[in-house]
């Protein structure tokens, strides 16, 4: 029987997702599935929802909730990890809104620029926790991580345990599988496509037609501008959604219905989106919302009003998300769970582990997002060839996730000064200091470990 146990499993869109994918494979069929959450009204409701999906579905599945990790872990073969620490948007907001008073022009405060560095340093120390008792209980088991800003968890978590199967994983990479086909006007089976990069700054690095072999890339430049500039974007669907009182379900790995939304704004959401296309050649995975969080002139080229519904929109519908489980894919954590489980040798489209001269010019410690094989043995990732002009953007993240792994490691405050310093987003230097300060303050007690 294999044992999967879910660290966060009380979280409505990841608790409910992660179960429709395990109950959908014949694979995982009868396997033994843990709920563990620190919030144990969260995780009794997820355990009333699963234990009714099981039984009206007639499944074989055995589920239970257990509070205590280390009883949690014991004898897993997969721990799938899913975490934020204290109140998600309110911690958000300083990490955007704060910075910004110190005059740090940062587009949004999540995964990259001084807000990424914040959230690193508030959830990578309790994952460090949870993977010490990975450690210490079920050494051999392979560790999904889905909690960002996800680059610099696993950067940390490698640094702390260089031996631990951990592995980041992100749906990012849907939008390709959503946008390829109906740009080129070919069926998905048609379409061969492999990206990299760090998550969240990641680019469609080659594509090609599969009966033909023939170089697709020319066909995206060409298209790209048609498709993507009539898309709607995050204020379209706002709007709608205010009008209309319904949702659009826009997480996930494939398919999302916009088709009842009009009067698109040309571009939305998408300008520095359209800038990186124009400008280095290649198409990026995420928008402005993510792939601006690094880069020094992103705020001068973004769509600040899509963001910012975004931001609204993205608050909004997680506090209305019905705890309701689908029998159908939502994450790609599961296929890797199987191809481990059958030695099936097939390639996953984006996995987040240490570079190991997959990309080169970026330094083997450094989680990269790449391709890979999987097997038996666990993931292998695919060594990728990446453009110039992208390395370069790349590469200035390479001092800021060094120092965030080393400020959290070293409990160091003047780690985390430099940590800013280094990132290209940080264009002022008096008010760091005091800024680091301020934060660590406003950010008791998650921040109290920094001296």
């Amino acid at each position: 029987m294999t044992k999967i146990v879910l660290v966060g499993a009380g979280s409505l869109q990841f608790g409910t997702g992660i179960l429709g994918d395990i109950f959908s494979s014949s694979v995982l069929d009868g396997a033994e599935i843990v709920l563990n959450d620190i919030n144990k009204k969260a995780a009794d409701r997820m355990m009333h929802v699963a234990q009714d999906y099981i039984s009206s579905n007639y499944l074989t599945h055995k589920i239970i909730e257990e509070a205590n990790l280390l009883t949690a872990l014991r004898g897993a073969k997969f721990v799938v990890i899913s975490i934020e620490v204290g109140d998600r948007f309110k911690l958000w907001d300083m990490d955007w809104r704060i910075p910004q008073q110190y005059g740090i022009q940062q587009v949004y405060g999540e995964n990259g620029g001084p807000g990424g560095l914040f959230h690193s340093l508030r959830i990578i120390p309790p994952i460090l926790e949870i993977c010490q008792k990975i450690v210490n209980v079920a050494p051999e088991a392979t560790v999904f991580n889905y909690s960002n800003p996800m680059s610099r968890i696993c950067t940390t978590v490698h640094r702390k345990f260089p031996e631990l199967k951990f592995i980041g994983m992100c749906h990012e990479i849907a939008s390709l599988e959503r946008h390829l086909p109906p740009m080129l006007e070919q069926p998905r089976a048609n379409i061969k496509y492999r990206a990299a990069g760090l998550n969240h700054f990641s680019i469609l690095n080659d594509v090609t037609y599969v009966d033909t072999g023939a170089d697709a890339y020319p066909d995206v430049r060409a298209r790209a501008e048609d498709y993507f500039s009539q898309m709607p974007g995050y204020s379209e669907i706002l709007t709608t959604s205010r009008k209309t009182g319904k949702a659009v379900e826009t997480e996930g790995w494939m398919n999302i219905d916009t088709s009842h939304i009009t009067n698109v704004r040309p571009w939305s959401d998408r300008w520095l989106f359209r800038d990186i296309l124009e400008r280095f050649g290649y198409l990026p995975i995420t928008y402005d919302s993510h792939f601006g969080e690094y880069i020094q002139w992103a705020h001068d080229a973004s769509d600040h009003r899509g963001i910012l519904d975004f931001y609204t929109y993205y608050r909004n519908y997680l506090g209305k998300v019905a705890p309701t489980i689908k029998a159908e894919l939502h994450e790609r954590v599961v296929p890797i769970m199987e191809g481990i489980l059958t030695d099936s040798g097939y390639e996953e489209a984006a996995v987040n582990i240490p570079n190991k001269g997959y990309i080169k010019d970026l330094p083997d410690w450094i989680v990269v997002e790449v391709p890979a094989d999987v097997t038996a043995k666990g993931v292998q990732g695919i060594e990728m060839n990446l453009p110039k002009g992208i390395k370069g953007l790349l590469t200035n993240q390479i001092g800021i996730h060094d120092m965030t792994a080393e400020a959290i490691l070293n409990q160091s405050r003047d780690f985390v000064i430099q940590a800013m310093l280094i990132d290209p987003v940080v264009t002022v230097s008096k008010g760091i200091p005091d800024l680091v300060d301020n934060m660590i303050s406003e950010q008791s007690p998650w921040l109290d470990y920094l001296r």
